[in-house]
């Protein structure tokens, strides 16, 4: 029952006869795509933070991503060994294809959805303003779009990976402000001055971490446009 649900599911995600509606899909599910706004997250947090913050920062952004990704594809991929839909036997000569992109041969769980999804929590619990997290959670949830348009996940591997990553963002978070407890202190001496958010960031920087992220979704249009 639920596997067949899933299946439908992911078939009526999958693809389209719209080749804008491709390029939009394979554009934002490059990594290549996104570098321009991890460059200006890198900005934002070396603005907000002395050394030991941006250090202690960026290593857990590399720890979520690390957590998120080999927990989905070194253990559960290999140890579930679910086909992608792209791979499935059953279904892989009915599910739409870009560019003949049919990814790896198993898709349980989806390490996209819980990379994104995993630094998406974490910053919305670092920064704290509500806007931004919005934005960072349309950031995940796009990407997860592009999997199953692209038939390379089902919506199972990607509810699945999305709950990993908010678990992992979380565990991350928490044992950031355990070894680092200077963190909690600059936060806090930060978070009651104007134009700062509850989690001591410069609302500023704030904004222009949102203002790259809109550009990049205006960029992947764009370049659909063309595809």
């Amino acid at each position: 029952m639920l596997q067949s649900l899933d299946q439908t599911l992911t078939l009526w995600l999958n693809g389209s006869h719209s080749l804008f509606a491709d390029g939009i899909a394979w554009t934002a599910t490059q990594t290549l795509t996104w570098v321009p706004v991890l460059l200006l997250l890198l900005y934002v947090i070396i603005r907000n933070n002395d050394l030991a913050g941006i250090a202690a920062t960026v290593v857990a952004i590399g720890l979520c991503v690390l957590l998120a990704d080999q927990v989905a594809s070194t253990v559960f991929k290999p140890l579930v060994a679910r086909y992608r839909p792209t791979n499935d036997p059953w279904i892989m000569y009915t599910v739409d294809v870009v560019h003949a992109y049919r990814g790896g041969r198993y898709g349980f769980f989806s390490s996209h959805a819980a990379n994104t999804m995993a630094v998406a929590t974490f910053l919305s619990l670092l920064v704290k303003q509500r806007q931004l997290t919005c934005w960072l959670v349309s950031w995940s949830l796009l990407n997860c779009w592009t999997r199953a348009y692209l038939g390379v996940h089902y919506v199972g591997d990607l509810l699945t990976g999305l709950v990993w990553g908010i678990a992992v963002g979380h565990i991350v978070y928490h044992a950031l402000y355990h070894f680092f407890p200077s963190l909690r202190s600059h936060t806090a001496r930060r978070a009651v001055l104007s134009g700062f958010t509850s989690g001591g960031y410069s609302v500023a920087t704030v904004k222009m971490l949102i203002a790259g992220l809109l550009s990049t979704y205006l960029a992947i249009t764009v370049v659909a446009l063309f595809f």
